[in-house]
């Protein structure tokens, strides 16, 4: 085939190690009880031994290396048809990753330890956001372990860079490219540039929704994270994962210096916020129903009422009453496809004036409602779109809309 003869990309997104955690191998399974020195479980959903002690989990991770051994075994085996002489895998740039750390489950499903990291999957603590990054290739050292700061999104201009490709015109690219860095001395932090020229010294990231609503600042061997869900758990956190020297100091987070560094905090915690406003950053709101150690929150009695709604020409609307918390913003989110399998959701912008929220919908609109958010955060939708327990059909969200007729 002539498509044998040409370069290829592979994108290899296996859902293992991913819930539910089983296994189809009893072999493997009774392996890691012994291996582990736990008894034959029954029932994988009710693993509860704390630590890395999950069989089911074990049973995984050994058929992960396996399929993803299949692979390097072709690469290792099958003539490069470019490169007469020589095997695909001396041409071939292999990176394993994963997209977040492991997920440790709960009280009643324990799946895995990320220790000696601090919490897992969804948590902005290093158990949750560190991952594993194993690359090889063309040109990198083999056997060295670097602590230089890199993410996900470095994959794609270094990609860039390997083939040969240019940037498209008009992209602006978060990542860095790595090629320099991985070819010359991976452990030299100083050959990741961002585009002015200057070496990374920081990186971030942005969560604000599930059960974690954070953000998180990395500059140099600082980290901070701002918890939005400050009702709650701290609003700042500020670690110290390394020194000036690279030195490992509290990578397992159990020194909190907000309040010992309360300067530091401030200043990391604004220069966030800048970052967050320069990409227009979506934030979180509060449900002014919901409670904490079952008392309101604060203000949440003051919220915004909708007191009716409408449609003139292509223009919705709903009059509103401030009952106490000042009106911040409001949008409309719509749908085009109300009532299929998978709603796509849309948000427009909406008008304030006179006591009124205004917003044109699209013609393609099938349903839409309003979404009014007060100087605390709190969020009123109109109409109510009650909890997730009022639909019977996963992801079918119209079913309390307003229908655009």
């Amino acid at each position: 085939m002539k498509a044998k003869d040409k370069p290829f990309f592979l994108y290899y997104a296996t859902w293992l190690v991913h819930t539910p955690i089983h296994t189809r191998s009893e072999a493997l399974l009774r392996k890691y009880c012994e291996k582990i020195g736990v008894p034959y479980p029954e029932d994988p959903k009710a693993w509860t031994t704390p630590g890395q002690t999950n069989p089911y989990y074990a049973a995984m991770v050994e058929m992960l290396d396996y399929y993803v051994g299949q692979v390097f075994t072709y690469l290792k085996e099958t003539d490069d048809p470019r490169w007469p002489g020589h095997k695909l895998i001396e041409n071939t740039y292999i990176i394993f990753t994963s997209d977040n750390g492991g997920m440790e489950g709960g009280r009643k499903a324990v799946y895995t330890d990320n220790y000696p990291l601090d919490k897992g999957k969804i948590s902005a603590k290093e158990g949750g956001i560190r991952v594993p990054f194993i690359i090889k290739g063309p040109g990198i050292p083999a056997n060295i372990q670097s602590d230089v700061m890199v993410n996900g999104m470095d994959f794609y201009p270094t990609i860039l860079s390997w083939t040969g490709t240019p940037k498209p015109a008009g992209h602006h690219l978060d990542g860095a490219d790595l090629s320099t860095l991985l070819t010359t001395d991976p452990r030299d932090a100083q050959l990741v540039k961002e585009p002015t020229g200057e070496a990374r010294n920081s990186m971030m990231h942005h969560f604000p929704n599930s059960a974690a609503m954070h953000s998180t600042l990395r500059i140099g061997g600082y980290k901070l994270i701002r918890n939005f869900d400050y009702h709650h758990r701290e609003p700042l956190e500020l670690y110290q994962l390394y020194n000036d020297a690279g030195e490992r100091v509290d990578i397992e987070e159990m020194n909190n210096l907000a309040t010992k560094m309360p300067e530091k905090a401030a200043e990391m915690n604004q220069l966030l916020q800048e970052r967050l406003e320069s990409m227009d950053a979506s934030f979180p709101y509060f449900n002014p129903k919901s409670r904490v150690s079952n008392k309101p929150l604060p203000n949440s009695d003051k919220v915004i009422m909708v007191t009716e709604s409408g449609k003139t020409g292509d223009q919705v609307w709903a009059r509103y009453q401030e009952r106490g918390n000042k009106l911040k913003q409001a949008d409309v989110l719509y749908t085009s496809n109300g009532g299929e399998r998978y709603e796509e959701w849309f948000r427009i912008k909406a008008q304030i004036k006179d006591g009124k929220v205004m917003a044109e919908l699209p013609e393609e609109a099938t349903h839409y409602i309003f979404n009014l958010v007060d100087e605390y955060q709190f969020l009123v939708s109109y109409p109510d779109m009650g909890s997730e327990k009022d639909y019977t059909q996963k992801g079918i969200f119209s079913i309390k809309a307003l229908k655009n007729q």
